[in-house]
This record gives structure tokens, sequence and C-alpha cells, in this order.
């Protein structure tokens, strides 16, 4: 047994790395509202907590994977008031650096520790570890950490200062953002030319113009099936509201990442919150102005 280690937080992405951790031989102690998802976690070895308080008594190490600040913030206050002992708390959420630091502000007035530490990559990649993390606090704490950290992910880094975490995944997210609509272009591209669909994702896949997007997501736009969400749609809007105010509060030019956010307000709108983000395909294929149906 590695140790003990507490994840609050099992959807897609929370899920897949405490079902990665326990494959890793961690005694992995899990909490989350809902109902399925604690349920999947139990069946992969996850032993469910009635609540936070109660995880707190067997795990000294924390993870946290959430779907808001609300709930990142609620969670830091149930920490600080229900934890005896000092906790290392990870925060994996894409968040405001102001939330991040409100999360830290909370529990290190309690007598924890915080260490922001966003993830790069998708539910499909965290089920095989392919995640990169960033990890930015107490650069002692992250040493310590990196058992942990390695054991659901392929690379963990610490990038500085608390909050540098979240301005590189910012970063990342901006690109994946780009990519992922480049893709569905490049698919209708071609599918509208009259290639096979399948050989778009195997040939263009293998050319110079490739990317990890492609990869993950052109199967998806191939298939035209979103319905088993690597990233949904709706909780990609957050994260591009937050990478958009990050751009404009530095004043960097985003004009790539403008040029999307149409696309993916338009998928919200067209029905596609809980479909994967690949579903920005569908929507270029309804701006088809003769209306032709893509065969697959």
């Amino acid at each position: 047994m590695r140790g003990s280690v507490g994840v609050i937080g099992l959807g897609i992405m929370g899920g897949a790395i405490a079902r990665n951790l326990v494959a890793a031989g961690w005694h992995v102690i899990g909490y989350d509202t809902t109902a399925e998802a604690r349920s999947k976690a139990a069946v992969a070895g996850v032993v469910i907590a009635q609540d936070i308080a109660a995880l707190l008594t067997e795990a000294e190490q924390i993870l946290t994977s959430l779907p808001s600040p609300e709930a990142v913030i609620a969670t830091a206050e149930v920490i600080a008031r229900e934890a005896h002992g000092r906790h290392v708390v990870v925060e994996l959420s894409t968040l405001a650096i102001a939330d991040k630091q409100a999360f830290a502000r909370v529990l290190t007035a309690a007598g924890h520790v915080a260490i922001d530490c966003p993830i790069s990559g998708t539910g499909a990649q965290a089920e095989h570890r392919d995640l990169v993390l960033y990890a930015s606090g107490d650069p002692g704490e992250i040493e310590k950490l990196q058992p942990l950290l390695r054991d659901f992910a392929r690379e963990a880094h610490d990038v500085g200062v608390f909050g540098n975490g979240s301005r590189m995944k910012f970063v990342a997210n901006l690109l994946v953002a780009i990519h992922n609509v480049a893709a569905a272009e490049a698919m209708v591209l071609g599918m509208m030319a009259g290639l096979d669909p399948q050989q778009l994702v195997a040939l263009a896949g293998a050319g110079a113009g490739a990317s990890r997007m492609f990869a993950l997501r052109a199967p998806m736009m191939a298939a035209n099936s979103y319905d088993k969400p690597t990233m949904k749609m709706s909780v990609w809007q957050k994260d591009m509201a937050v990478i958009g105010a990050f751009a404009a509060d530095l004043g960097s030019p985003t004009p790539l990442l403008a040029a999307t956010a149409p696309l993916y307000a338009a998928a919200m709108e067209q029905g596609y919150a809980d479909a994967d983000t690949a579903a920005v395909c569908a929507v270029l294929e309804s701006m088809i102005a003769d209306g032709t149906k893509l065969r697959r």
C-alpha cells in the first residue's frame, strides 16, 4: 500500500484519477455529491466516505477536482472547520486565480497547506494517466507530493509560486480551444470534399498539422458521436470565460481564442451542453449553406 489519499470530486476527471490511484496501490477515500459518481468509484475500489469530514479522518493528502469556484470554496471551508491536524490540499480544478487564492486563504488560516495544481488533459487522457500537472505553491510540499502526482499523471512540474499553475493552465487551455475548433474545421472540409472520415483521422493526424486535440477529438467527429464526454461543453464554457478574463486583464491579444467562442456558444444553444466539446464539429456542419448532410 502506497499510503492514503482523499479525492473530493469523483466526476470525469476526479473519478479517473481515483481509479488510477487505486490501481497504483493507494488507499483512496473518495467523496462526491452525486450518487452515480460514488457508485462508479466504489466499483473500482475507492472507499466512499459519508461526507468530507469522514474523509478527512483517513487521509492527510487531499485532491480536489470540482466543477465551480463555489464548490471549491465551500470544500475549503469544510476542511478548515472539520479537519484535525495539518492537511495538504491539492486543488486540481481550472478556476480564476482570485478563486484559487481565496481557497488558499481559507486553508492557510486553519493551518493547512494549499497547492494550486491544474491539469492539462482530458477525461480520456486521465483514464490512461496521460496528464500533465502544473503544481505551484510550497516547493518542499510539491516535492513530497511527486510520488502521488506521478501515479495519476505522466508529468508533474513545479512551476513556482502559488497561482503559476493556473497561469500555465490558461496558456495550455487557450491552445486546446483553438486546436479543437481547428480539428473540427479540417474534418468538415475533408468530409465535404468527399474524403473518407476514417482516412481523414488517420492521414491528417499523421501529417504536419497533427495535434493532440485532433488525435483525441477527430475520431468523435468522424463518428458524429459526442455523448461520452471527456470534457463537457458546459464545463468548458466556464474555462473559456476564465481564460478570456485572464488575457483581457493582462491586455494580451487573443484573436484566435475570440474566433472560437461563438462556436462553443452555438453548441450550447444547439443542445450540446452535456456533450463533448468535439461537438463544435456538429455546429460547423449546421452552417453548411445548402444543408448537405455529411455521410459517414
